[in-house]
This record gives structure tokens, C-alpha cells and sequence, in this order.
């Protein structure tokens, strides 16, 4: 039987939400200086937010590790040619 899905865990109930709190829209306003204290917080202008994607994280190789590589393969090309 599968878990009701508000059981399910903290961690996988957090996701993307297109609609802002008032004072989330009040901070988004104030970050990108929109955002006055004289104004009404009521009647407030639309905020766009965008879905942050998750990178997959690319191993870089050292430059050691390179060279180690192209003298492997350059070894190994040299020994085909023989």
C-alpha cells in the first residue's frame, strides 16, 4: 500500500511555487529596489519567479590527471605503432 502523500517527508513536499506571500513579494520588490515604503502593501505589482534547475555536478580533473592521461594514451599509440 503507498504512503498518502501528506505522510510523505518534509524533504520531498518542497517544490516551486508560483504564488508569493505578501511579504516575499514585499522582499523580492525591496531586493530589486521597487519596492517603496510610502506604497500600500495592498494592490501590489505581479513578481515573475523562475524555477531554479539543479546542475549536475561535472568531476573536474586536475591538470595532473590530464597529462597522466594523454601520456597513457600517448604510451599506448606508440606501442600500436611499433
Amino acid at each position: 500500500m503507498s504512503i498518502d502523500k501528506s505522510l510523505v517527508s518534509k524533504g520531498k513536499l518542497v517544490r516551486h511555487r508560483s504564488v508569493l506571500t505578501r511579504p516575499e513579494r514585499i522582499k523580492h520588490l525591496t531586493d530589486e529596489s521597487l519596492w517603496d515604503e510610502k506604497k500600500s502593501v495592498y494592490g501590489l505589482p505581479k513578481v515573475k519567479t523562475t524555477k531554479v534547475k539543479k546542475k549536475a555536478k561535472v568531476a573536474k580533473k586536475t591538470e595532473e590527471e590530464t597529462t597522466d592521461a594523454k601520456a597513457a594514451t600517448g604510451e599506448k599509440e606508440k606501442g600500436k605503432a611499433s
